[in-house]
């Protein structure tokens, strides 16, 4: 976080020197809600969104005709929560579901392009707008877990952590990402603005090629190298000076 903060406010005072006079500085934060899918066949998961957050620092610069442009540096985190059935034990009258869960979050430091056609009311601007984006991971966390779900009655289940696991999954995700998001917005006198858009990181969220090959961890390759990077939504407020 110490990191991401550091490189914003460099990028912040390199924005500041550079808006022209026609220009006005923003900065934004907001709800980042993300997910991820799987492009297999063979792999039976169910895969939720998580909420995060992002923030970070711009300007927007009026180009004439309802056309504006807003490039932002930004430190989002981006997330999922995805579970997977490997077996079903019974013994007795005990039922109990193996099961694989893991949480991923990543942190990157993002460069985003938004560019935006609104109308202009007076006191309201609603306009649309597409952002493409590249970034670059400077944090992140895995936690895999191998749980057994007992379904007799007052019997609690019991979840083990997997270090070994954890640490392969965070050297082998992609550092690089990139891709697009679209949205809509609402300017309020030139001061505020609400958006809300639908992003996609484009690729796969793990580089397969830098699994490692120990018959230990070969289940976790199959299951989640194709998994594809993130995607969701991300709702700001923004605040124009």
């Amino acid at each position: 976080m110490k990191k991401a903060l550091s490189i914003i406010a460099v990028a912040a005072a390199i924005l500041a020197s550079s808006v022209s006079a026609n220009a006005q500085l923003v900065v934004t934060g907001g709800l980042t809600m993300s997910g991820t899918d799987y492009k297999g066949k063979e792999f039976n998961a169910i895969a939720e969104n998580i909420n995060l957050y992002h923030a970070g620092i711009g300007f927007k610069s009026d180009l004439g005709l309802g056309f504006a442009l807003q490039p932002t540096i930004l430190y989002q985190v981006k997330g999922a929560n995805l579970s997977q059935t490997i077996a079903s034990v019974e013994a007795g009258s005990t039922a109990a579901d193996v099961t694989n869960t893991m949480e991923t979050k990543t942190g990157y430091v993002e460069g985003t392009l938004g560019i935006q056609w609104g109308l202009d009311l007076l006191m309201f601007r609603p306009y649309i707008f597409a952002e493409p984006f590249v970034g670059y991971a400077i944090t992140g966390e895995e936690n895999f877990k191998k749980a057994a779900t007992a379904s007799a009655l007052g019997e609690a289940g019991v979840a083990t952590d997997d270090d070994d696991l954890n640490q392969m999954l965070e050297t082998t995700k992609n550092k690089l990402e990139y891709g697009f998001g679209a949205g809509i917005g609402l300017e309020f006198a030139g001061m505020v603005q609400l958006s809300a858009q639908y992003f996609m990181n484009l690729g796969n969220l793990y580089d397969n090629g830098k699994f490692d090959g120990e018959a230990k961890l070969q289940a976790v390759k199959d299951s989640y190298k194709d998994l594809t990077n993130y995607s969701g939504i991300k709702v700001s407020i923004a605040i124009l000076f």
